[in-house]
């Protein structure tokens, strides 16, 4: 299976449309979240603060839950979570038109890795709000700290930005060999694993959070089996590949409409 199939000829006219929706997703709509995300950081930093002006600590805040559970720590996590839920629903579209062969421009292949590459580089800014580099808490503490959950959430981050620098090398055609689908089949299955253990600390809506992360995983793992029997099934036939393709497509949109209904 290689990336660097031919298409049909499109007209000019076609080609400028195409560019112009593929900015519209990729570059206004993030821009325009995180636009937001920054001002409800922002309010949520002032609105944290005046509850504990005695102390004005914010790692403690964190941990003993005056921010989880709090409406702007509400507001700040379902935000998170929606945004990569976009993401993954739009990467997972372009993914399964790709599986049912649709005639579509080369660059709809580069759609997963700037989608992820636009997840990773948001988790790892605006992750948490207490958290390096935009929170209280300084690199060595966020990500050598106790607090388990910021942790996750980088380590989701690092995840997607190495599936992205793979991804794109592999469908631009700088890397052939079978090998290199690891990356994107291992990390999602990590991913996918560590959802299973992730705890949002003190929350009170924790037991419905983890139910909702373990479907998030459940999926997950579903996604990681559908690539790599795409990827390396020994004798797989042309129609089997295209469906385990079409399994993964559609594992990926279901796991971005589980992340957009997501609520605490």
């Amino acid at each position: 299976m290689g990336y660097l199939r031919s298409y049909e000829p499109r007209s000019s006219c076609v080609k400028r449309w195409s560019y112009l929706i593929f900015t519209l997703l990729f570059v206004i709509v993030p821009l325009t979240w995180i636009s937001e995300a920054h001002a409800q950081s922002h309010s949520g930093h002032q609105a944290v603060s005046g509850e504990a002006g005695v102390t004005n600590d914010h790692q403690r805040k964190h941990v003993e839950g005056g921010w989880e559970g709090s409406s702007e720590g509400i507001a700040y996590s379902e935000f998170n979570h929606h945004f990569a839920g976009l993401c993954d629903v739009l990467f997972g579209l372009a993914e399964l038109a790709y599986a049912l062969r649709l005639p579509l421009p080369f660059w709809i292949r580069l759609v997963l890795p700037s989608a992820l590459g636009i997840i990773g580089v948001y988790l790892l800014v605006w992750s948490d709000h207490d958290a390096w580099p935009i929170g209280s808490l300084g690199f060595v503490e966020t990500f050598f700290g106790d607090d388990r959950e910021i942790l996750e959430h980088k380590i989701y981050s690092v995840l997607a930005v190495a599936i992205a620098v793979c991804e794109t090398l592999r469908r631009i055609g700088r890397v052939r060999h079978p090998a290199w689908a690891a990356p994107l089949v291992f990390l999602t299955l990590i991913g996918g694993l560590l959802l299973f253990v992730h705890s949002h600390g003190n929350h009170p809506a924790s037991e419905r959070i983890e139910l909702h992360h373990a479907l998030l995983g459940t999926v997950g793992v579903g996604a990681a089996l559908s690539k790599a029997m795409a990827s390396w099934m020994p004798g797989a036939s042309r129609q089997f590949v295209k469906w385990a393709e079409v399994a993964w497509a559609g594992s990926v949109i279901l796991f971005g409409l589980l992340l957009l209904v997501y609520s605490e």
